[in-house]
């Protein structure tokens, strides 16, 4: 398609991705800084989306709306079909966005003080809202072998007997690991011991490359599908994510009951005019979009993966196994936090996340979202070169 291959000149229009690296890096400007951090595409929504919200536009009224049962229909269908996971339309609720439903259900079902474990190095969300809601948060790391990422299944049993929640990303961001159905069913099982609710963030659901295959948690729960809240959205997948739209899928009636009392105090769980209309037609129409990005995806995280590590002798990565986001590991080359951002930044003219922001546990590493065109992505990868090869000359010169 080639609207993947267009480079989108998305300066001025307020995007956080590209007009807000002032604020976010403390830098003066950054108009020479290309931005390859938060994780929003460089492409434009699929057109099926586009023609739908040029329609709903015609109308000159936007009043109040609602999500109407054919969306409802469309969710359900959808992940039927991708995930062969049969959901009823009456456990869906309808949020903003992933996090203020993530901050939905802690507040509805945790009270302050409780304790909420996360697994880092995580979306710094999970952390995050729980922190801000006078939540503990407990932190049972994943195991990294060679870039790749394991649960550490005994040390998690430990901090799920003080757990009232465990937030699970599934799959995982920012190492990309699509987690087995054996390694799920564990987690539901030790769950279920301790009697901790589950919330699984399964946004980058969509976004899997071959062989591997998404596995919905509550999809193989059976009987203790009532104590997982998932939450989807069709944002990630379709590029929406200013639209703001996602959804929980509960199961328990009585939890049901308690996010619509939530809404219901809250003022929440009306979406604008546009949410609806993009979600309907990304579920109903978009799928072949999809599967041309996925391909371009993996071309894209090949030739990252290829021209970094031949050309930065230390550098790990491990291809990810979902998401568009790279999980570089710098750790071999000694160099601190710091300096490697600095270089990105000031000498590179280039933007990564810093691992840190996912924990400790992500400490030298850095995040690259791949999800561009492939002009964009050979500029991006130039500048990251330039800055480690920098590095490297200063850390010579040093030692001589």
């Amino acid at each position: 398609m080639d609207s993947f291959k267009e480079t989108q000149n998305r300066r001025n229009t307020r995007s956080v991705k590209w007009d807000a690296m002032e604020q976010v890096y403390d830098l003066q400007d950054a108009s020479d800084i290309l931005p390859m951090w938060i994780a929003d595409m460089d492409f434009p929504a699929p057109e099926p989306v586009l023609k739908a919200m040029k329609n709903r536009l015609e109308h000159p009224v936007f009043g109040y709306s609602f999500v109407c049962d054919d969306c409802k229909t469309a969710v359900r269908d959808w992940q039927l079909k991708r995930n062969n996971w049969n959901i009823e339309k009456q456990w869906l609720h309808f949020h903003q966005g992933i996090i203020p439903a993530i901050a939905a259900i802690i507040e509805t079902f945790t009270e302050k003080h409780d304790k909420i474990l996360v697994t880092p190095p995580v979306y710094p969300p999970f952390f995050l809202l729980s922190q801000n809601q006078g939540r503990e948060v407990i932190y049972s790391e994943l195991i990294e072998r060679a870039g790749d990422y394991a649960m550490d299944f005994e040390d998690f049993e430990q901090k799920l007997q003080d757990a009232s929640v465990f937030i699970l990303c599934n799959p995982h961001n920012p190492g990309g690991r699509v987690w087995t159905e054996s390694e799920l069913k564990e987690i539901i099982r030790l769950c279920s011991k301790y009697d901790v609710l589950i919330i699984s963030d399964e946004i980058h659901g969509d976004l899997i490359f071959e062989p591997n295959r998404h596995v919905p948690l509550a999809k193989i729960a059976g009987d203790e599908k009532d104590r997982i809240i998932t939450c989807l959205a069709p944002t990630k997948t379709f590029n929406l994510a200013g639209i703001q739209i996602a959804m929980t899928v509960t199961s328990d009636y009585e939890k049901c009951v308690k996010l619509d009392q939530y809404a219901l105090a809250h003022g929440t769980g009306a979406l604008n005019s546009f949410a609806s209309v993009a979600l309907k037609a990304a579920y109903e129409e978009c799928e072949p979009w999809l599967e041309q990005l996925l391909i371009l995806l993996d071309n894209n995280m090949e030739f990252a993966i290829k021209e970094l590590t031949s050309n930065v002798q230390g550098l790990r990565i491990t291809k990810p196994q979902s998401t568009y986001l790279l999980w570089i590991d710098y750790r071999e080359l000694g160099w601190s936090e710091h300096d490697v951002m600095e270089k990105l930044l000031v000498h590179g003219n280039v933007a990564l996340e810093p691992g840190s922001k996912y924990g400790e546990a992500g400490i030298g590493f850095l995040r690259l979202n791949a999800a561009c065109p492939q002009k964009t992505l050979e500029e991006g990868i130039k500048r990251i070169i330039q800055a480690f090869s920098l590095c490297v000359k200063e850390k010579e010169s040093i030692s001589l």
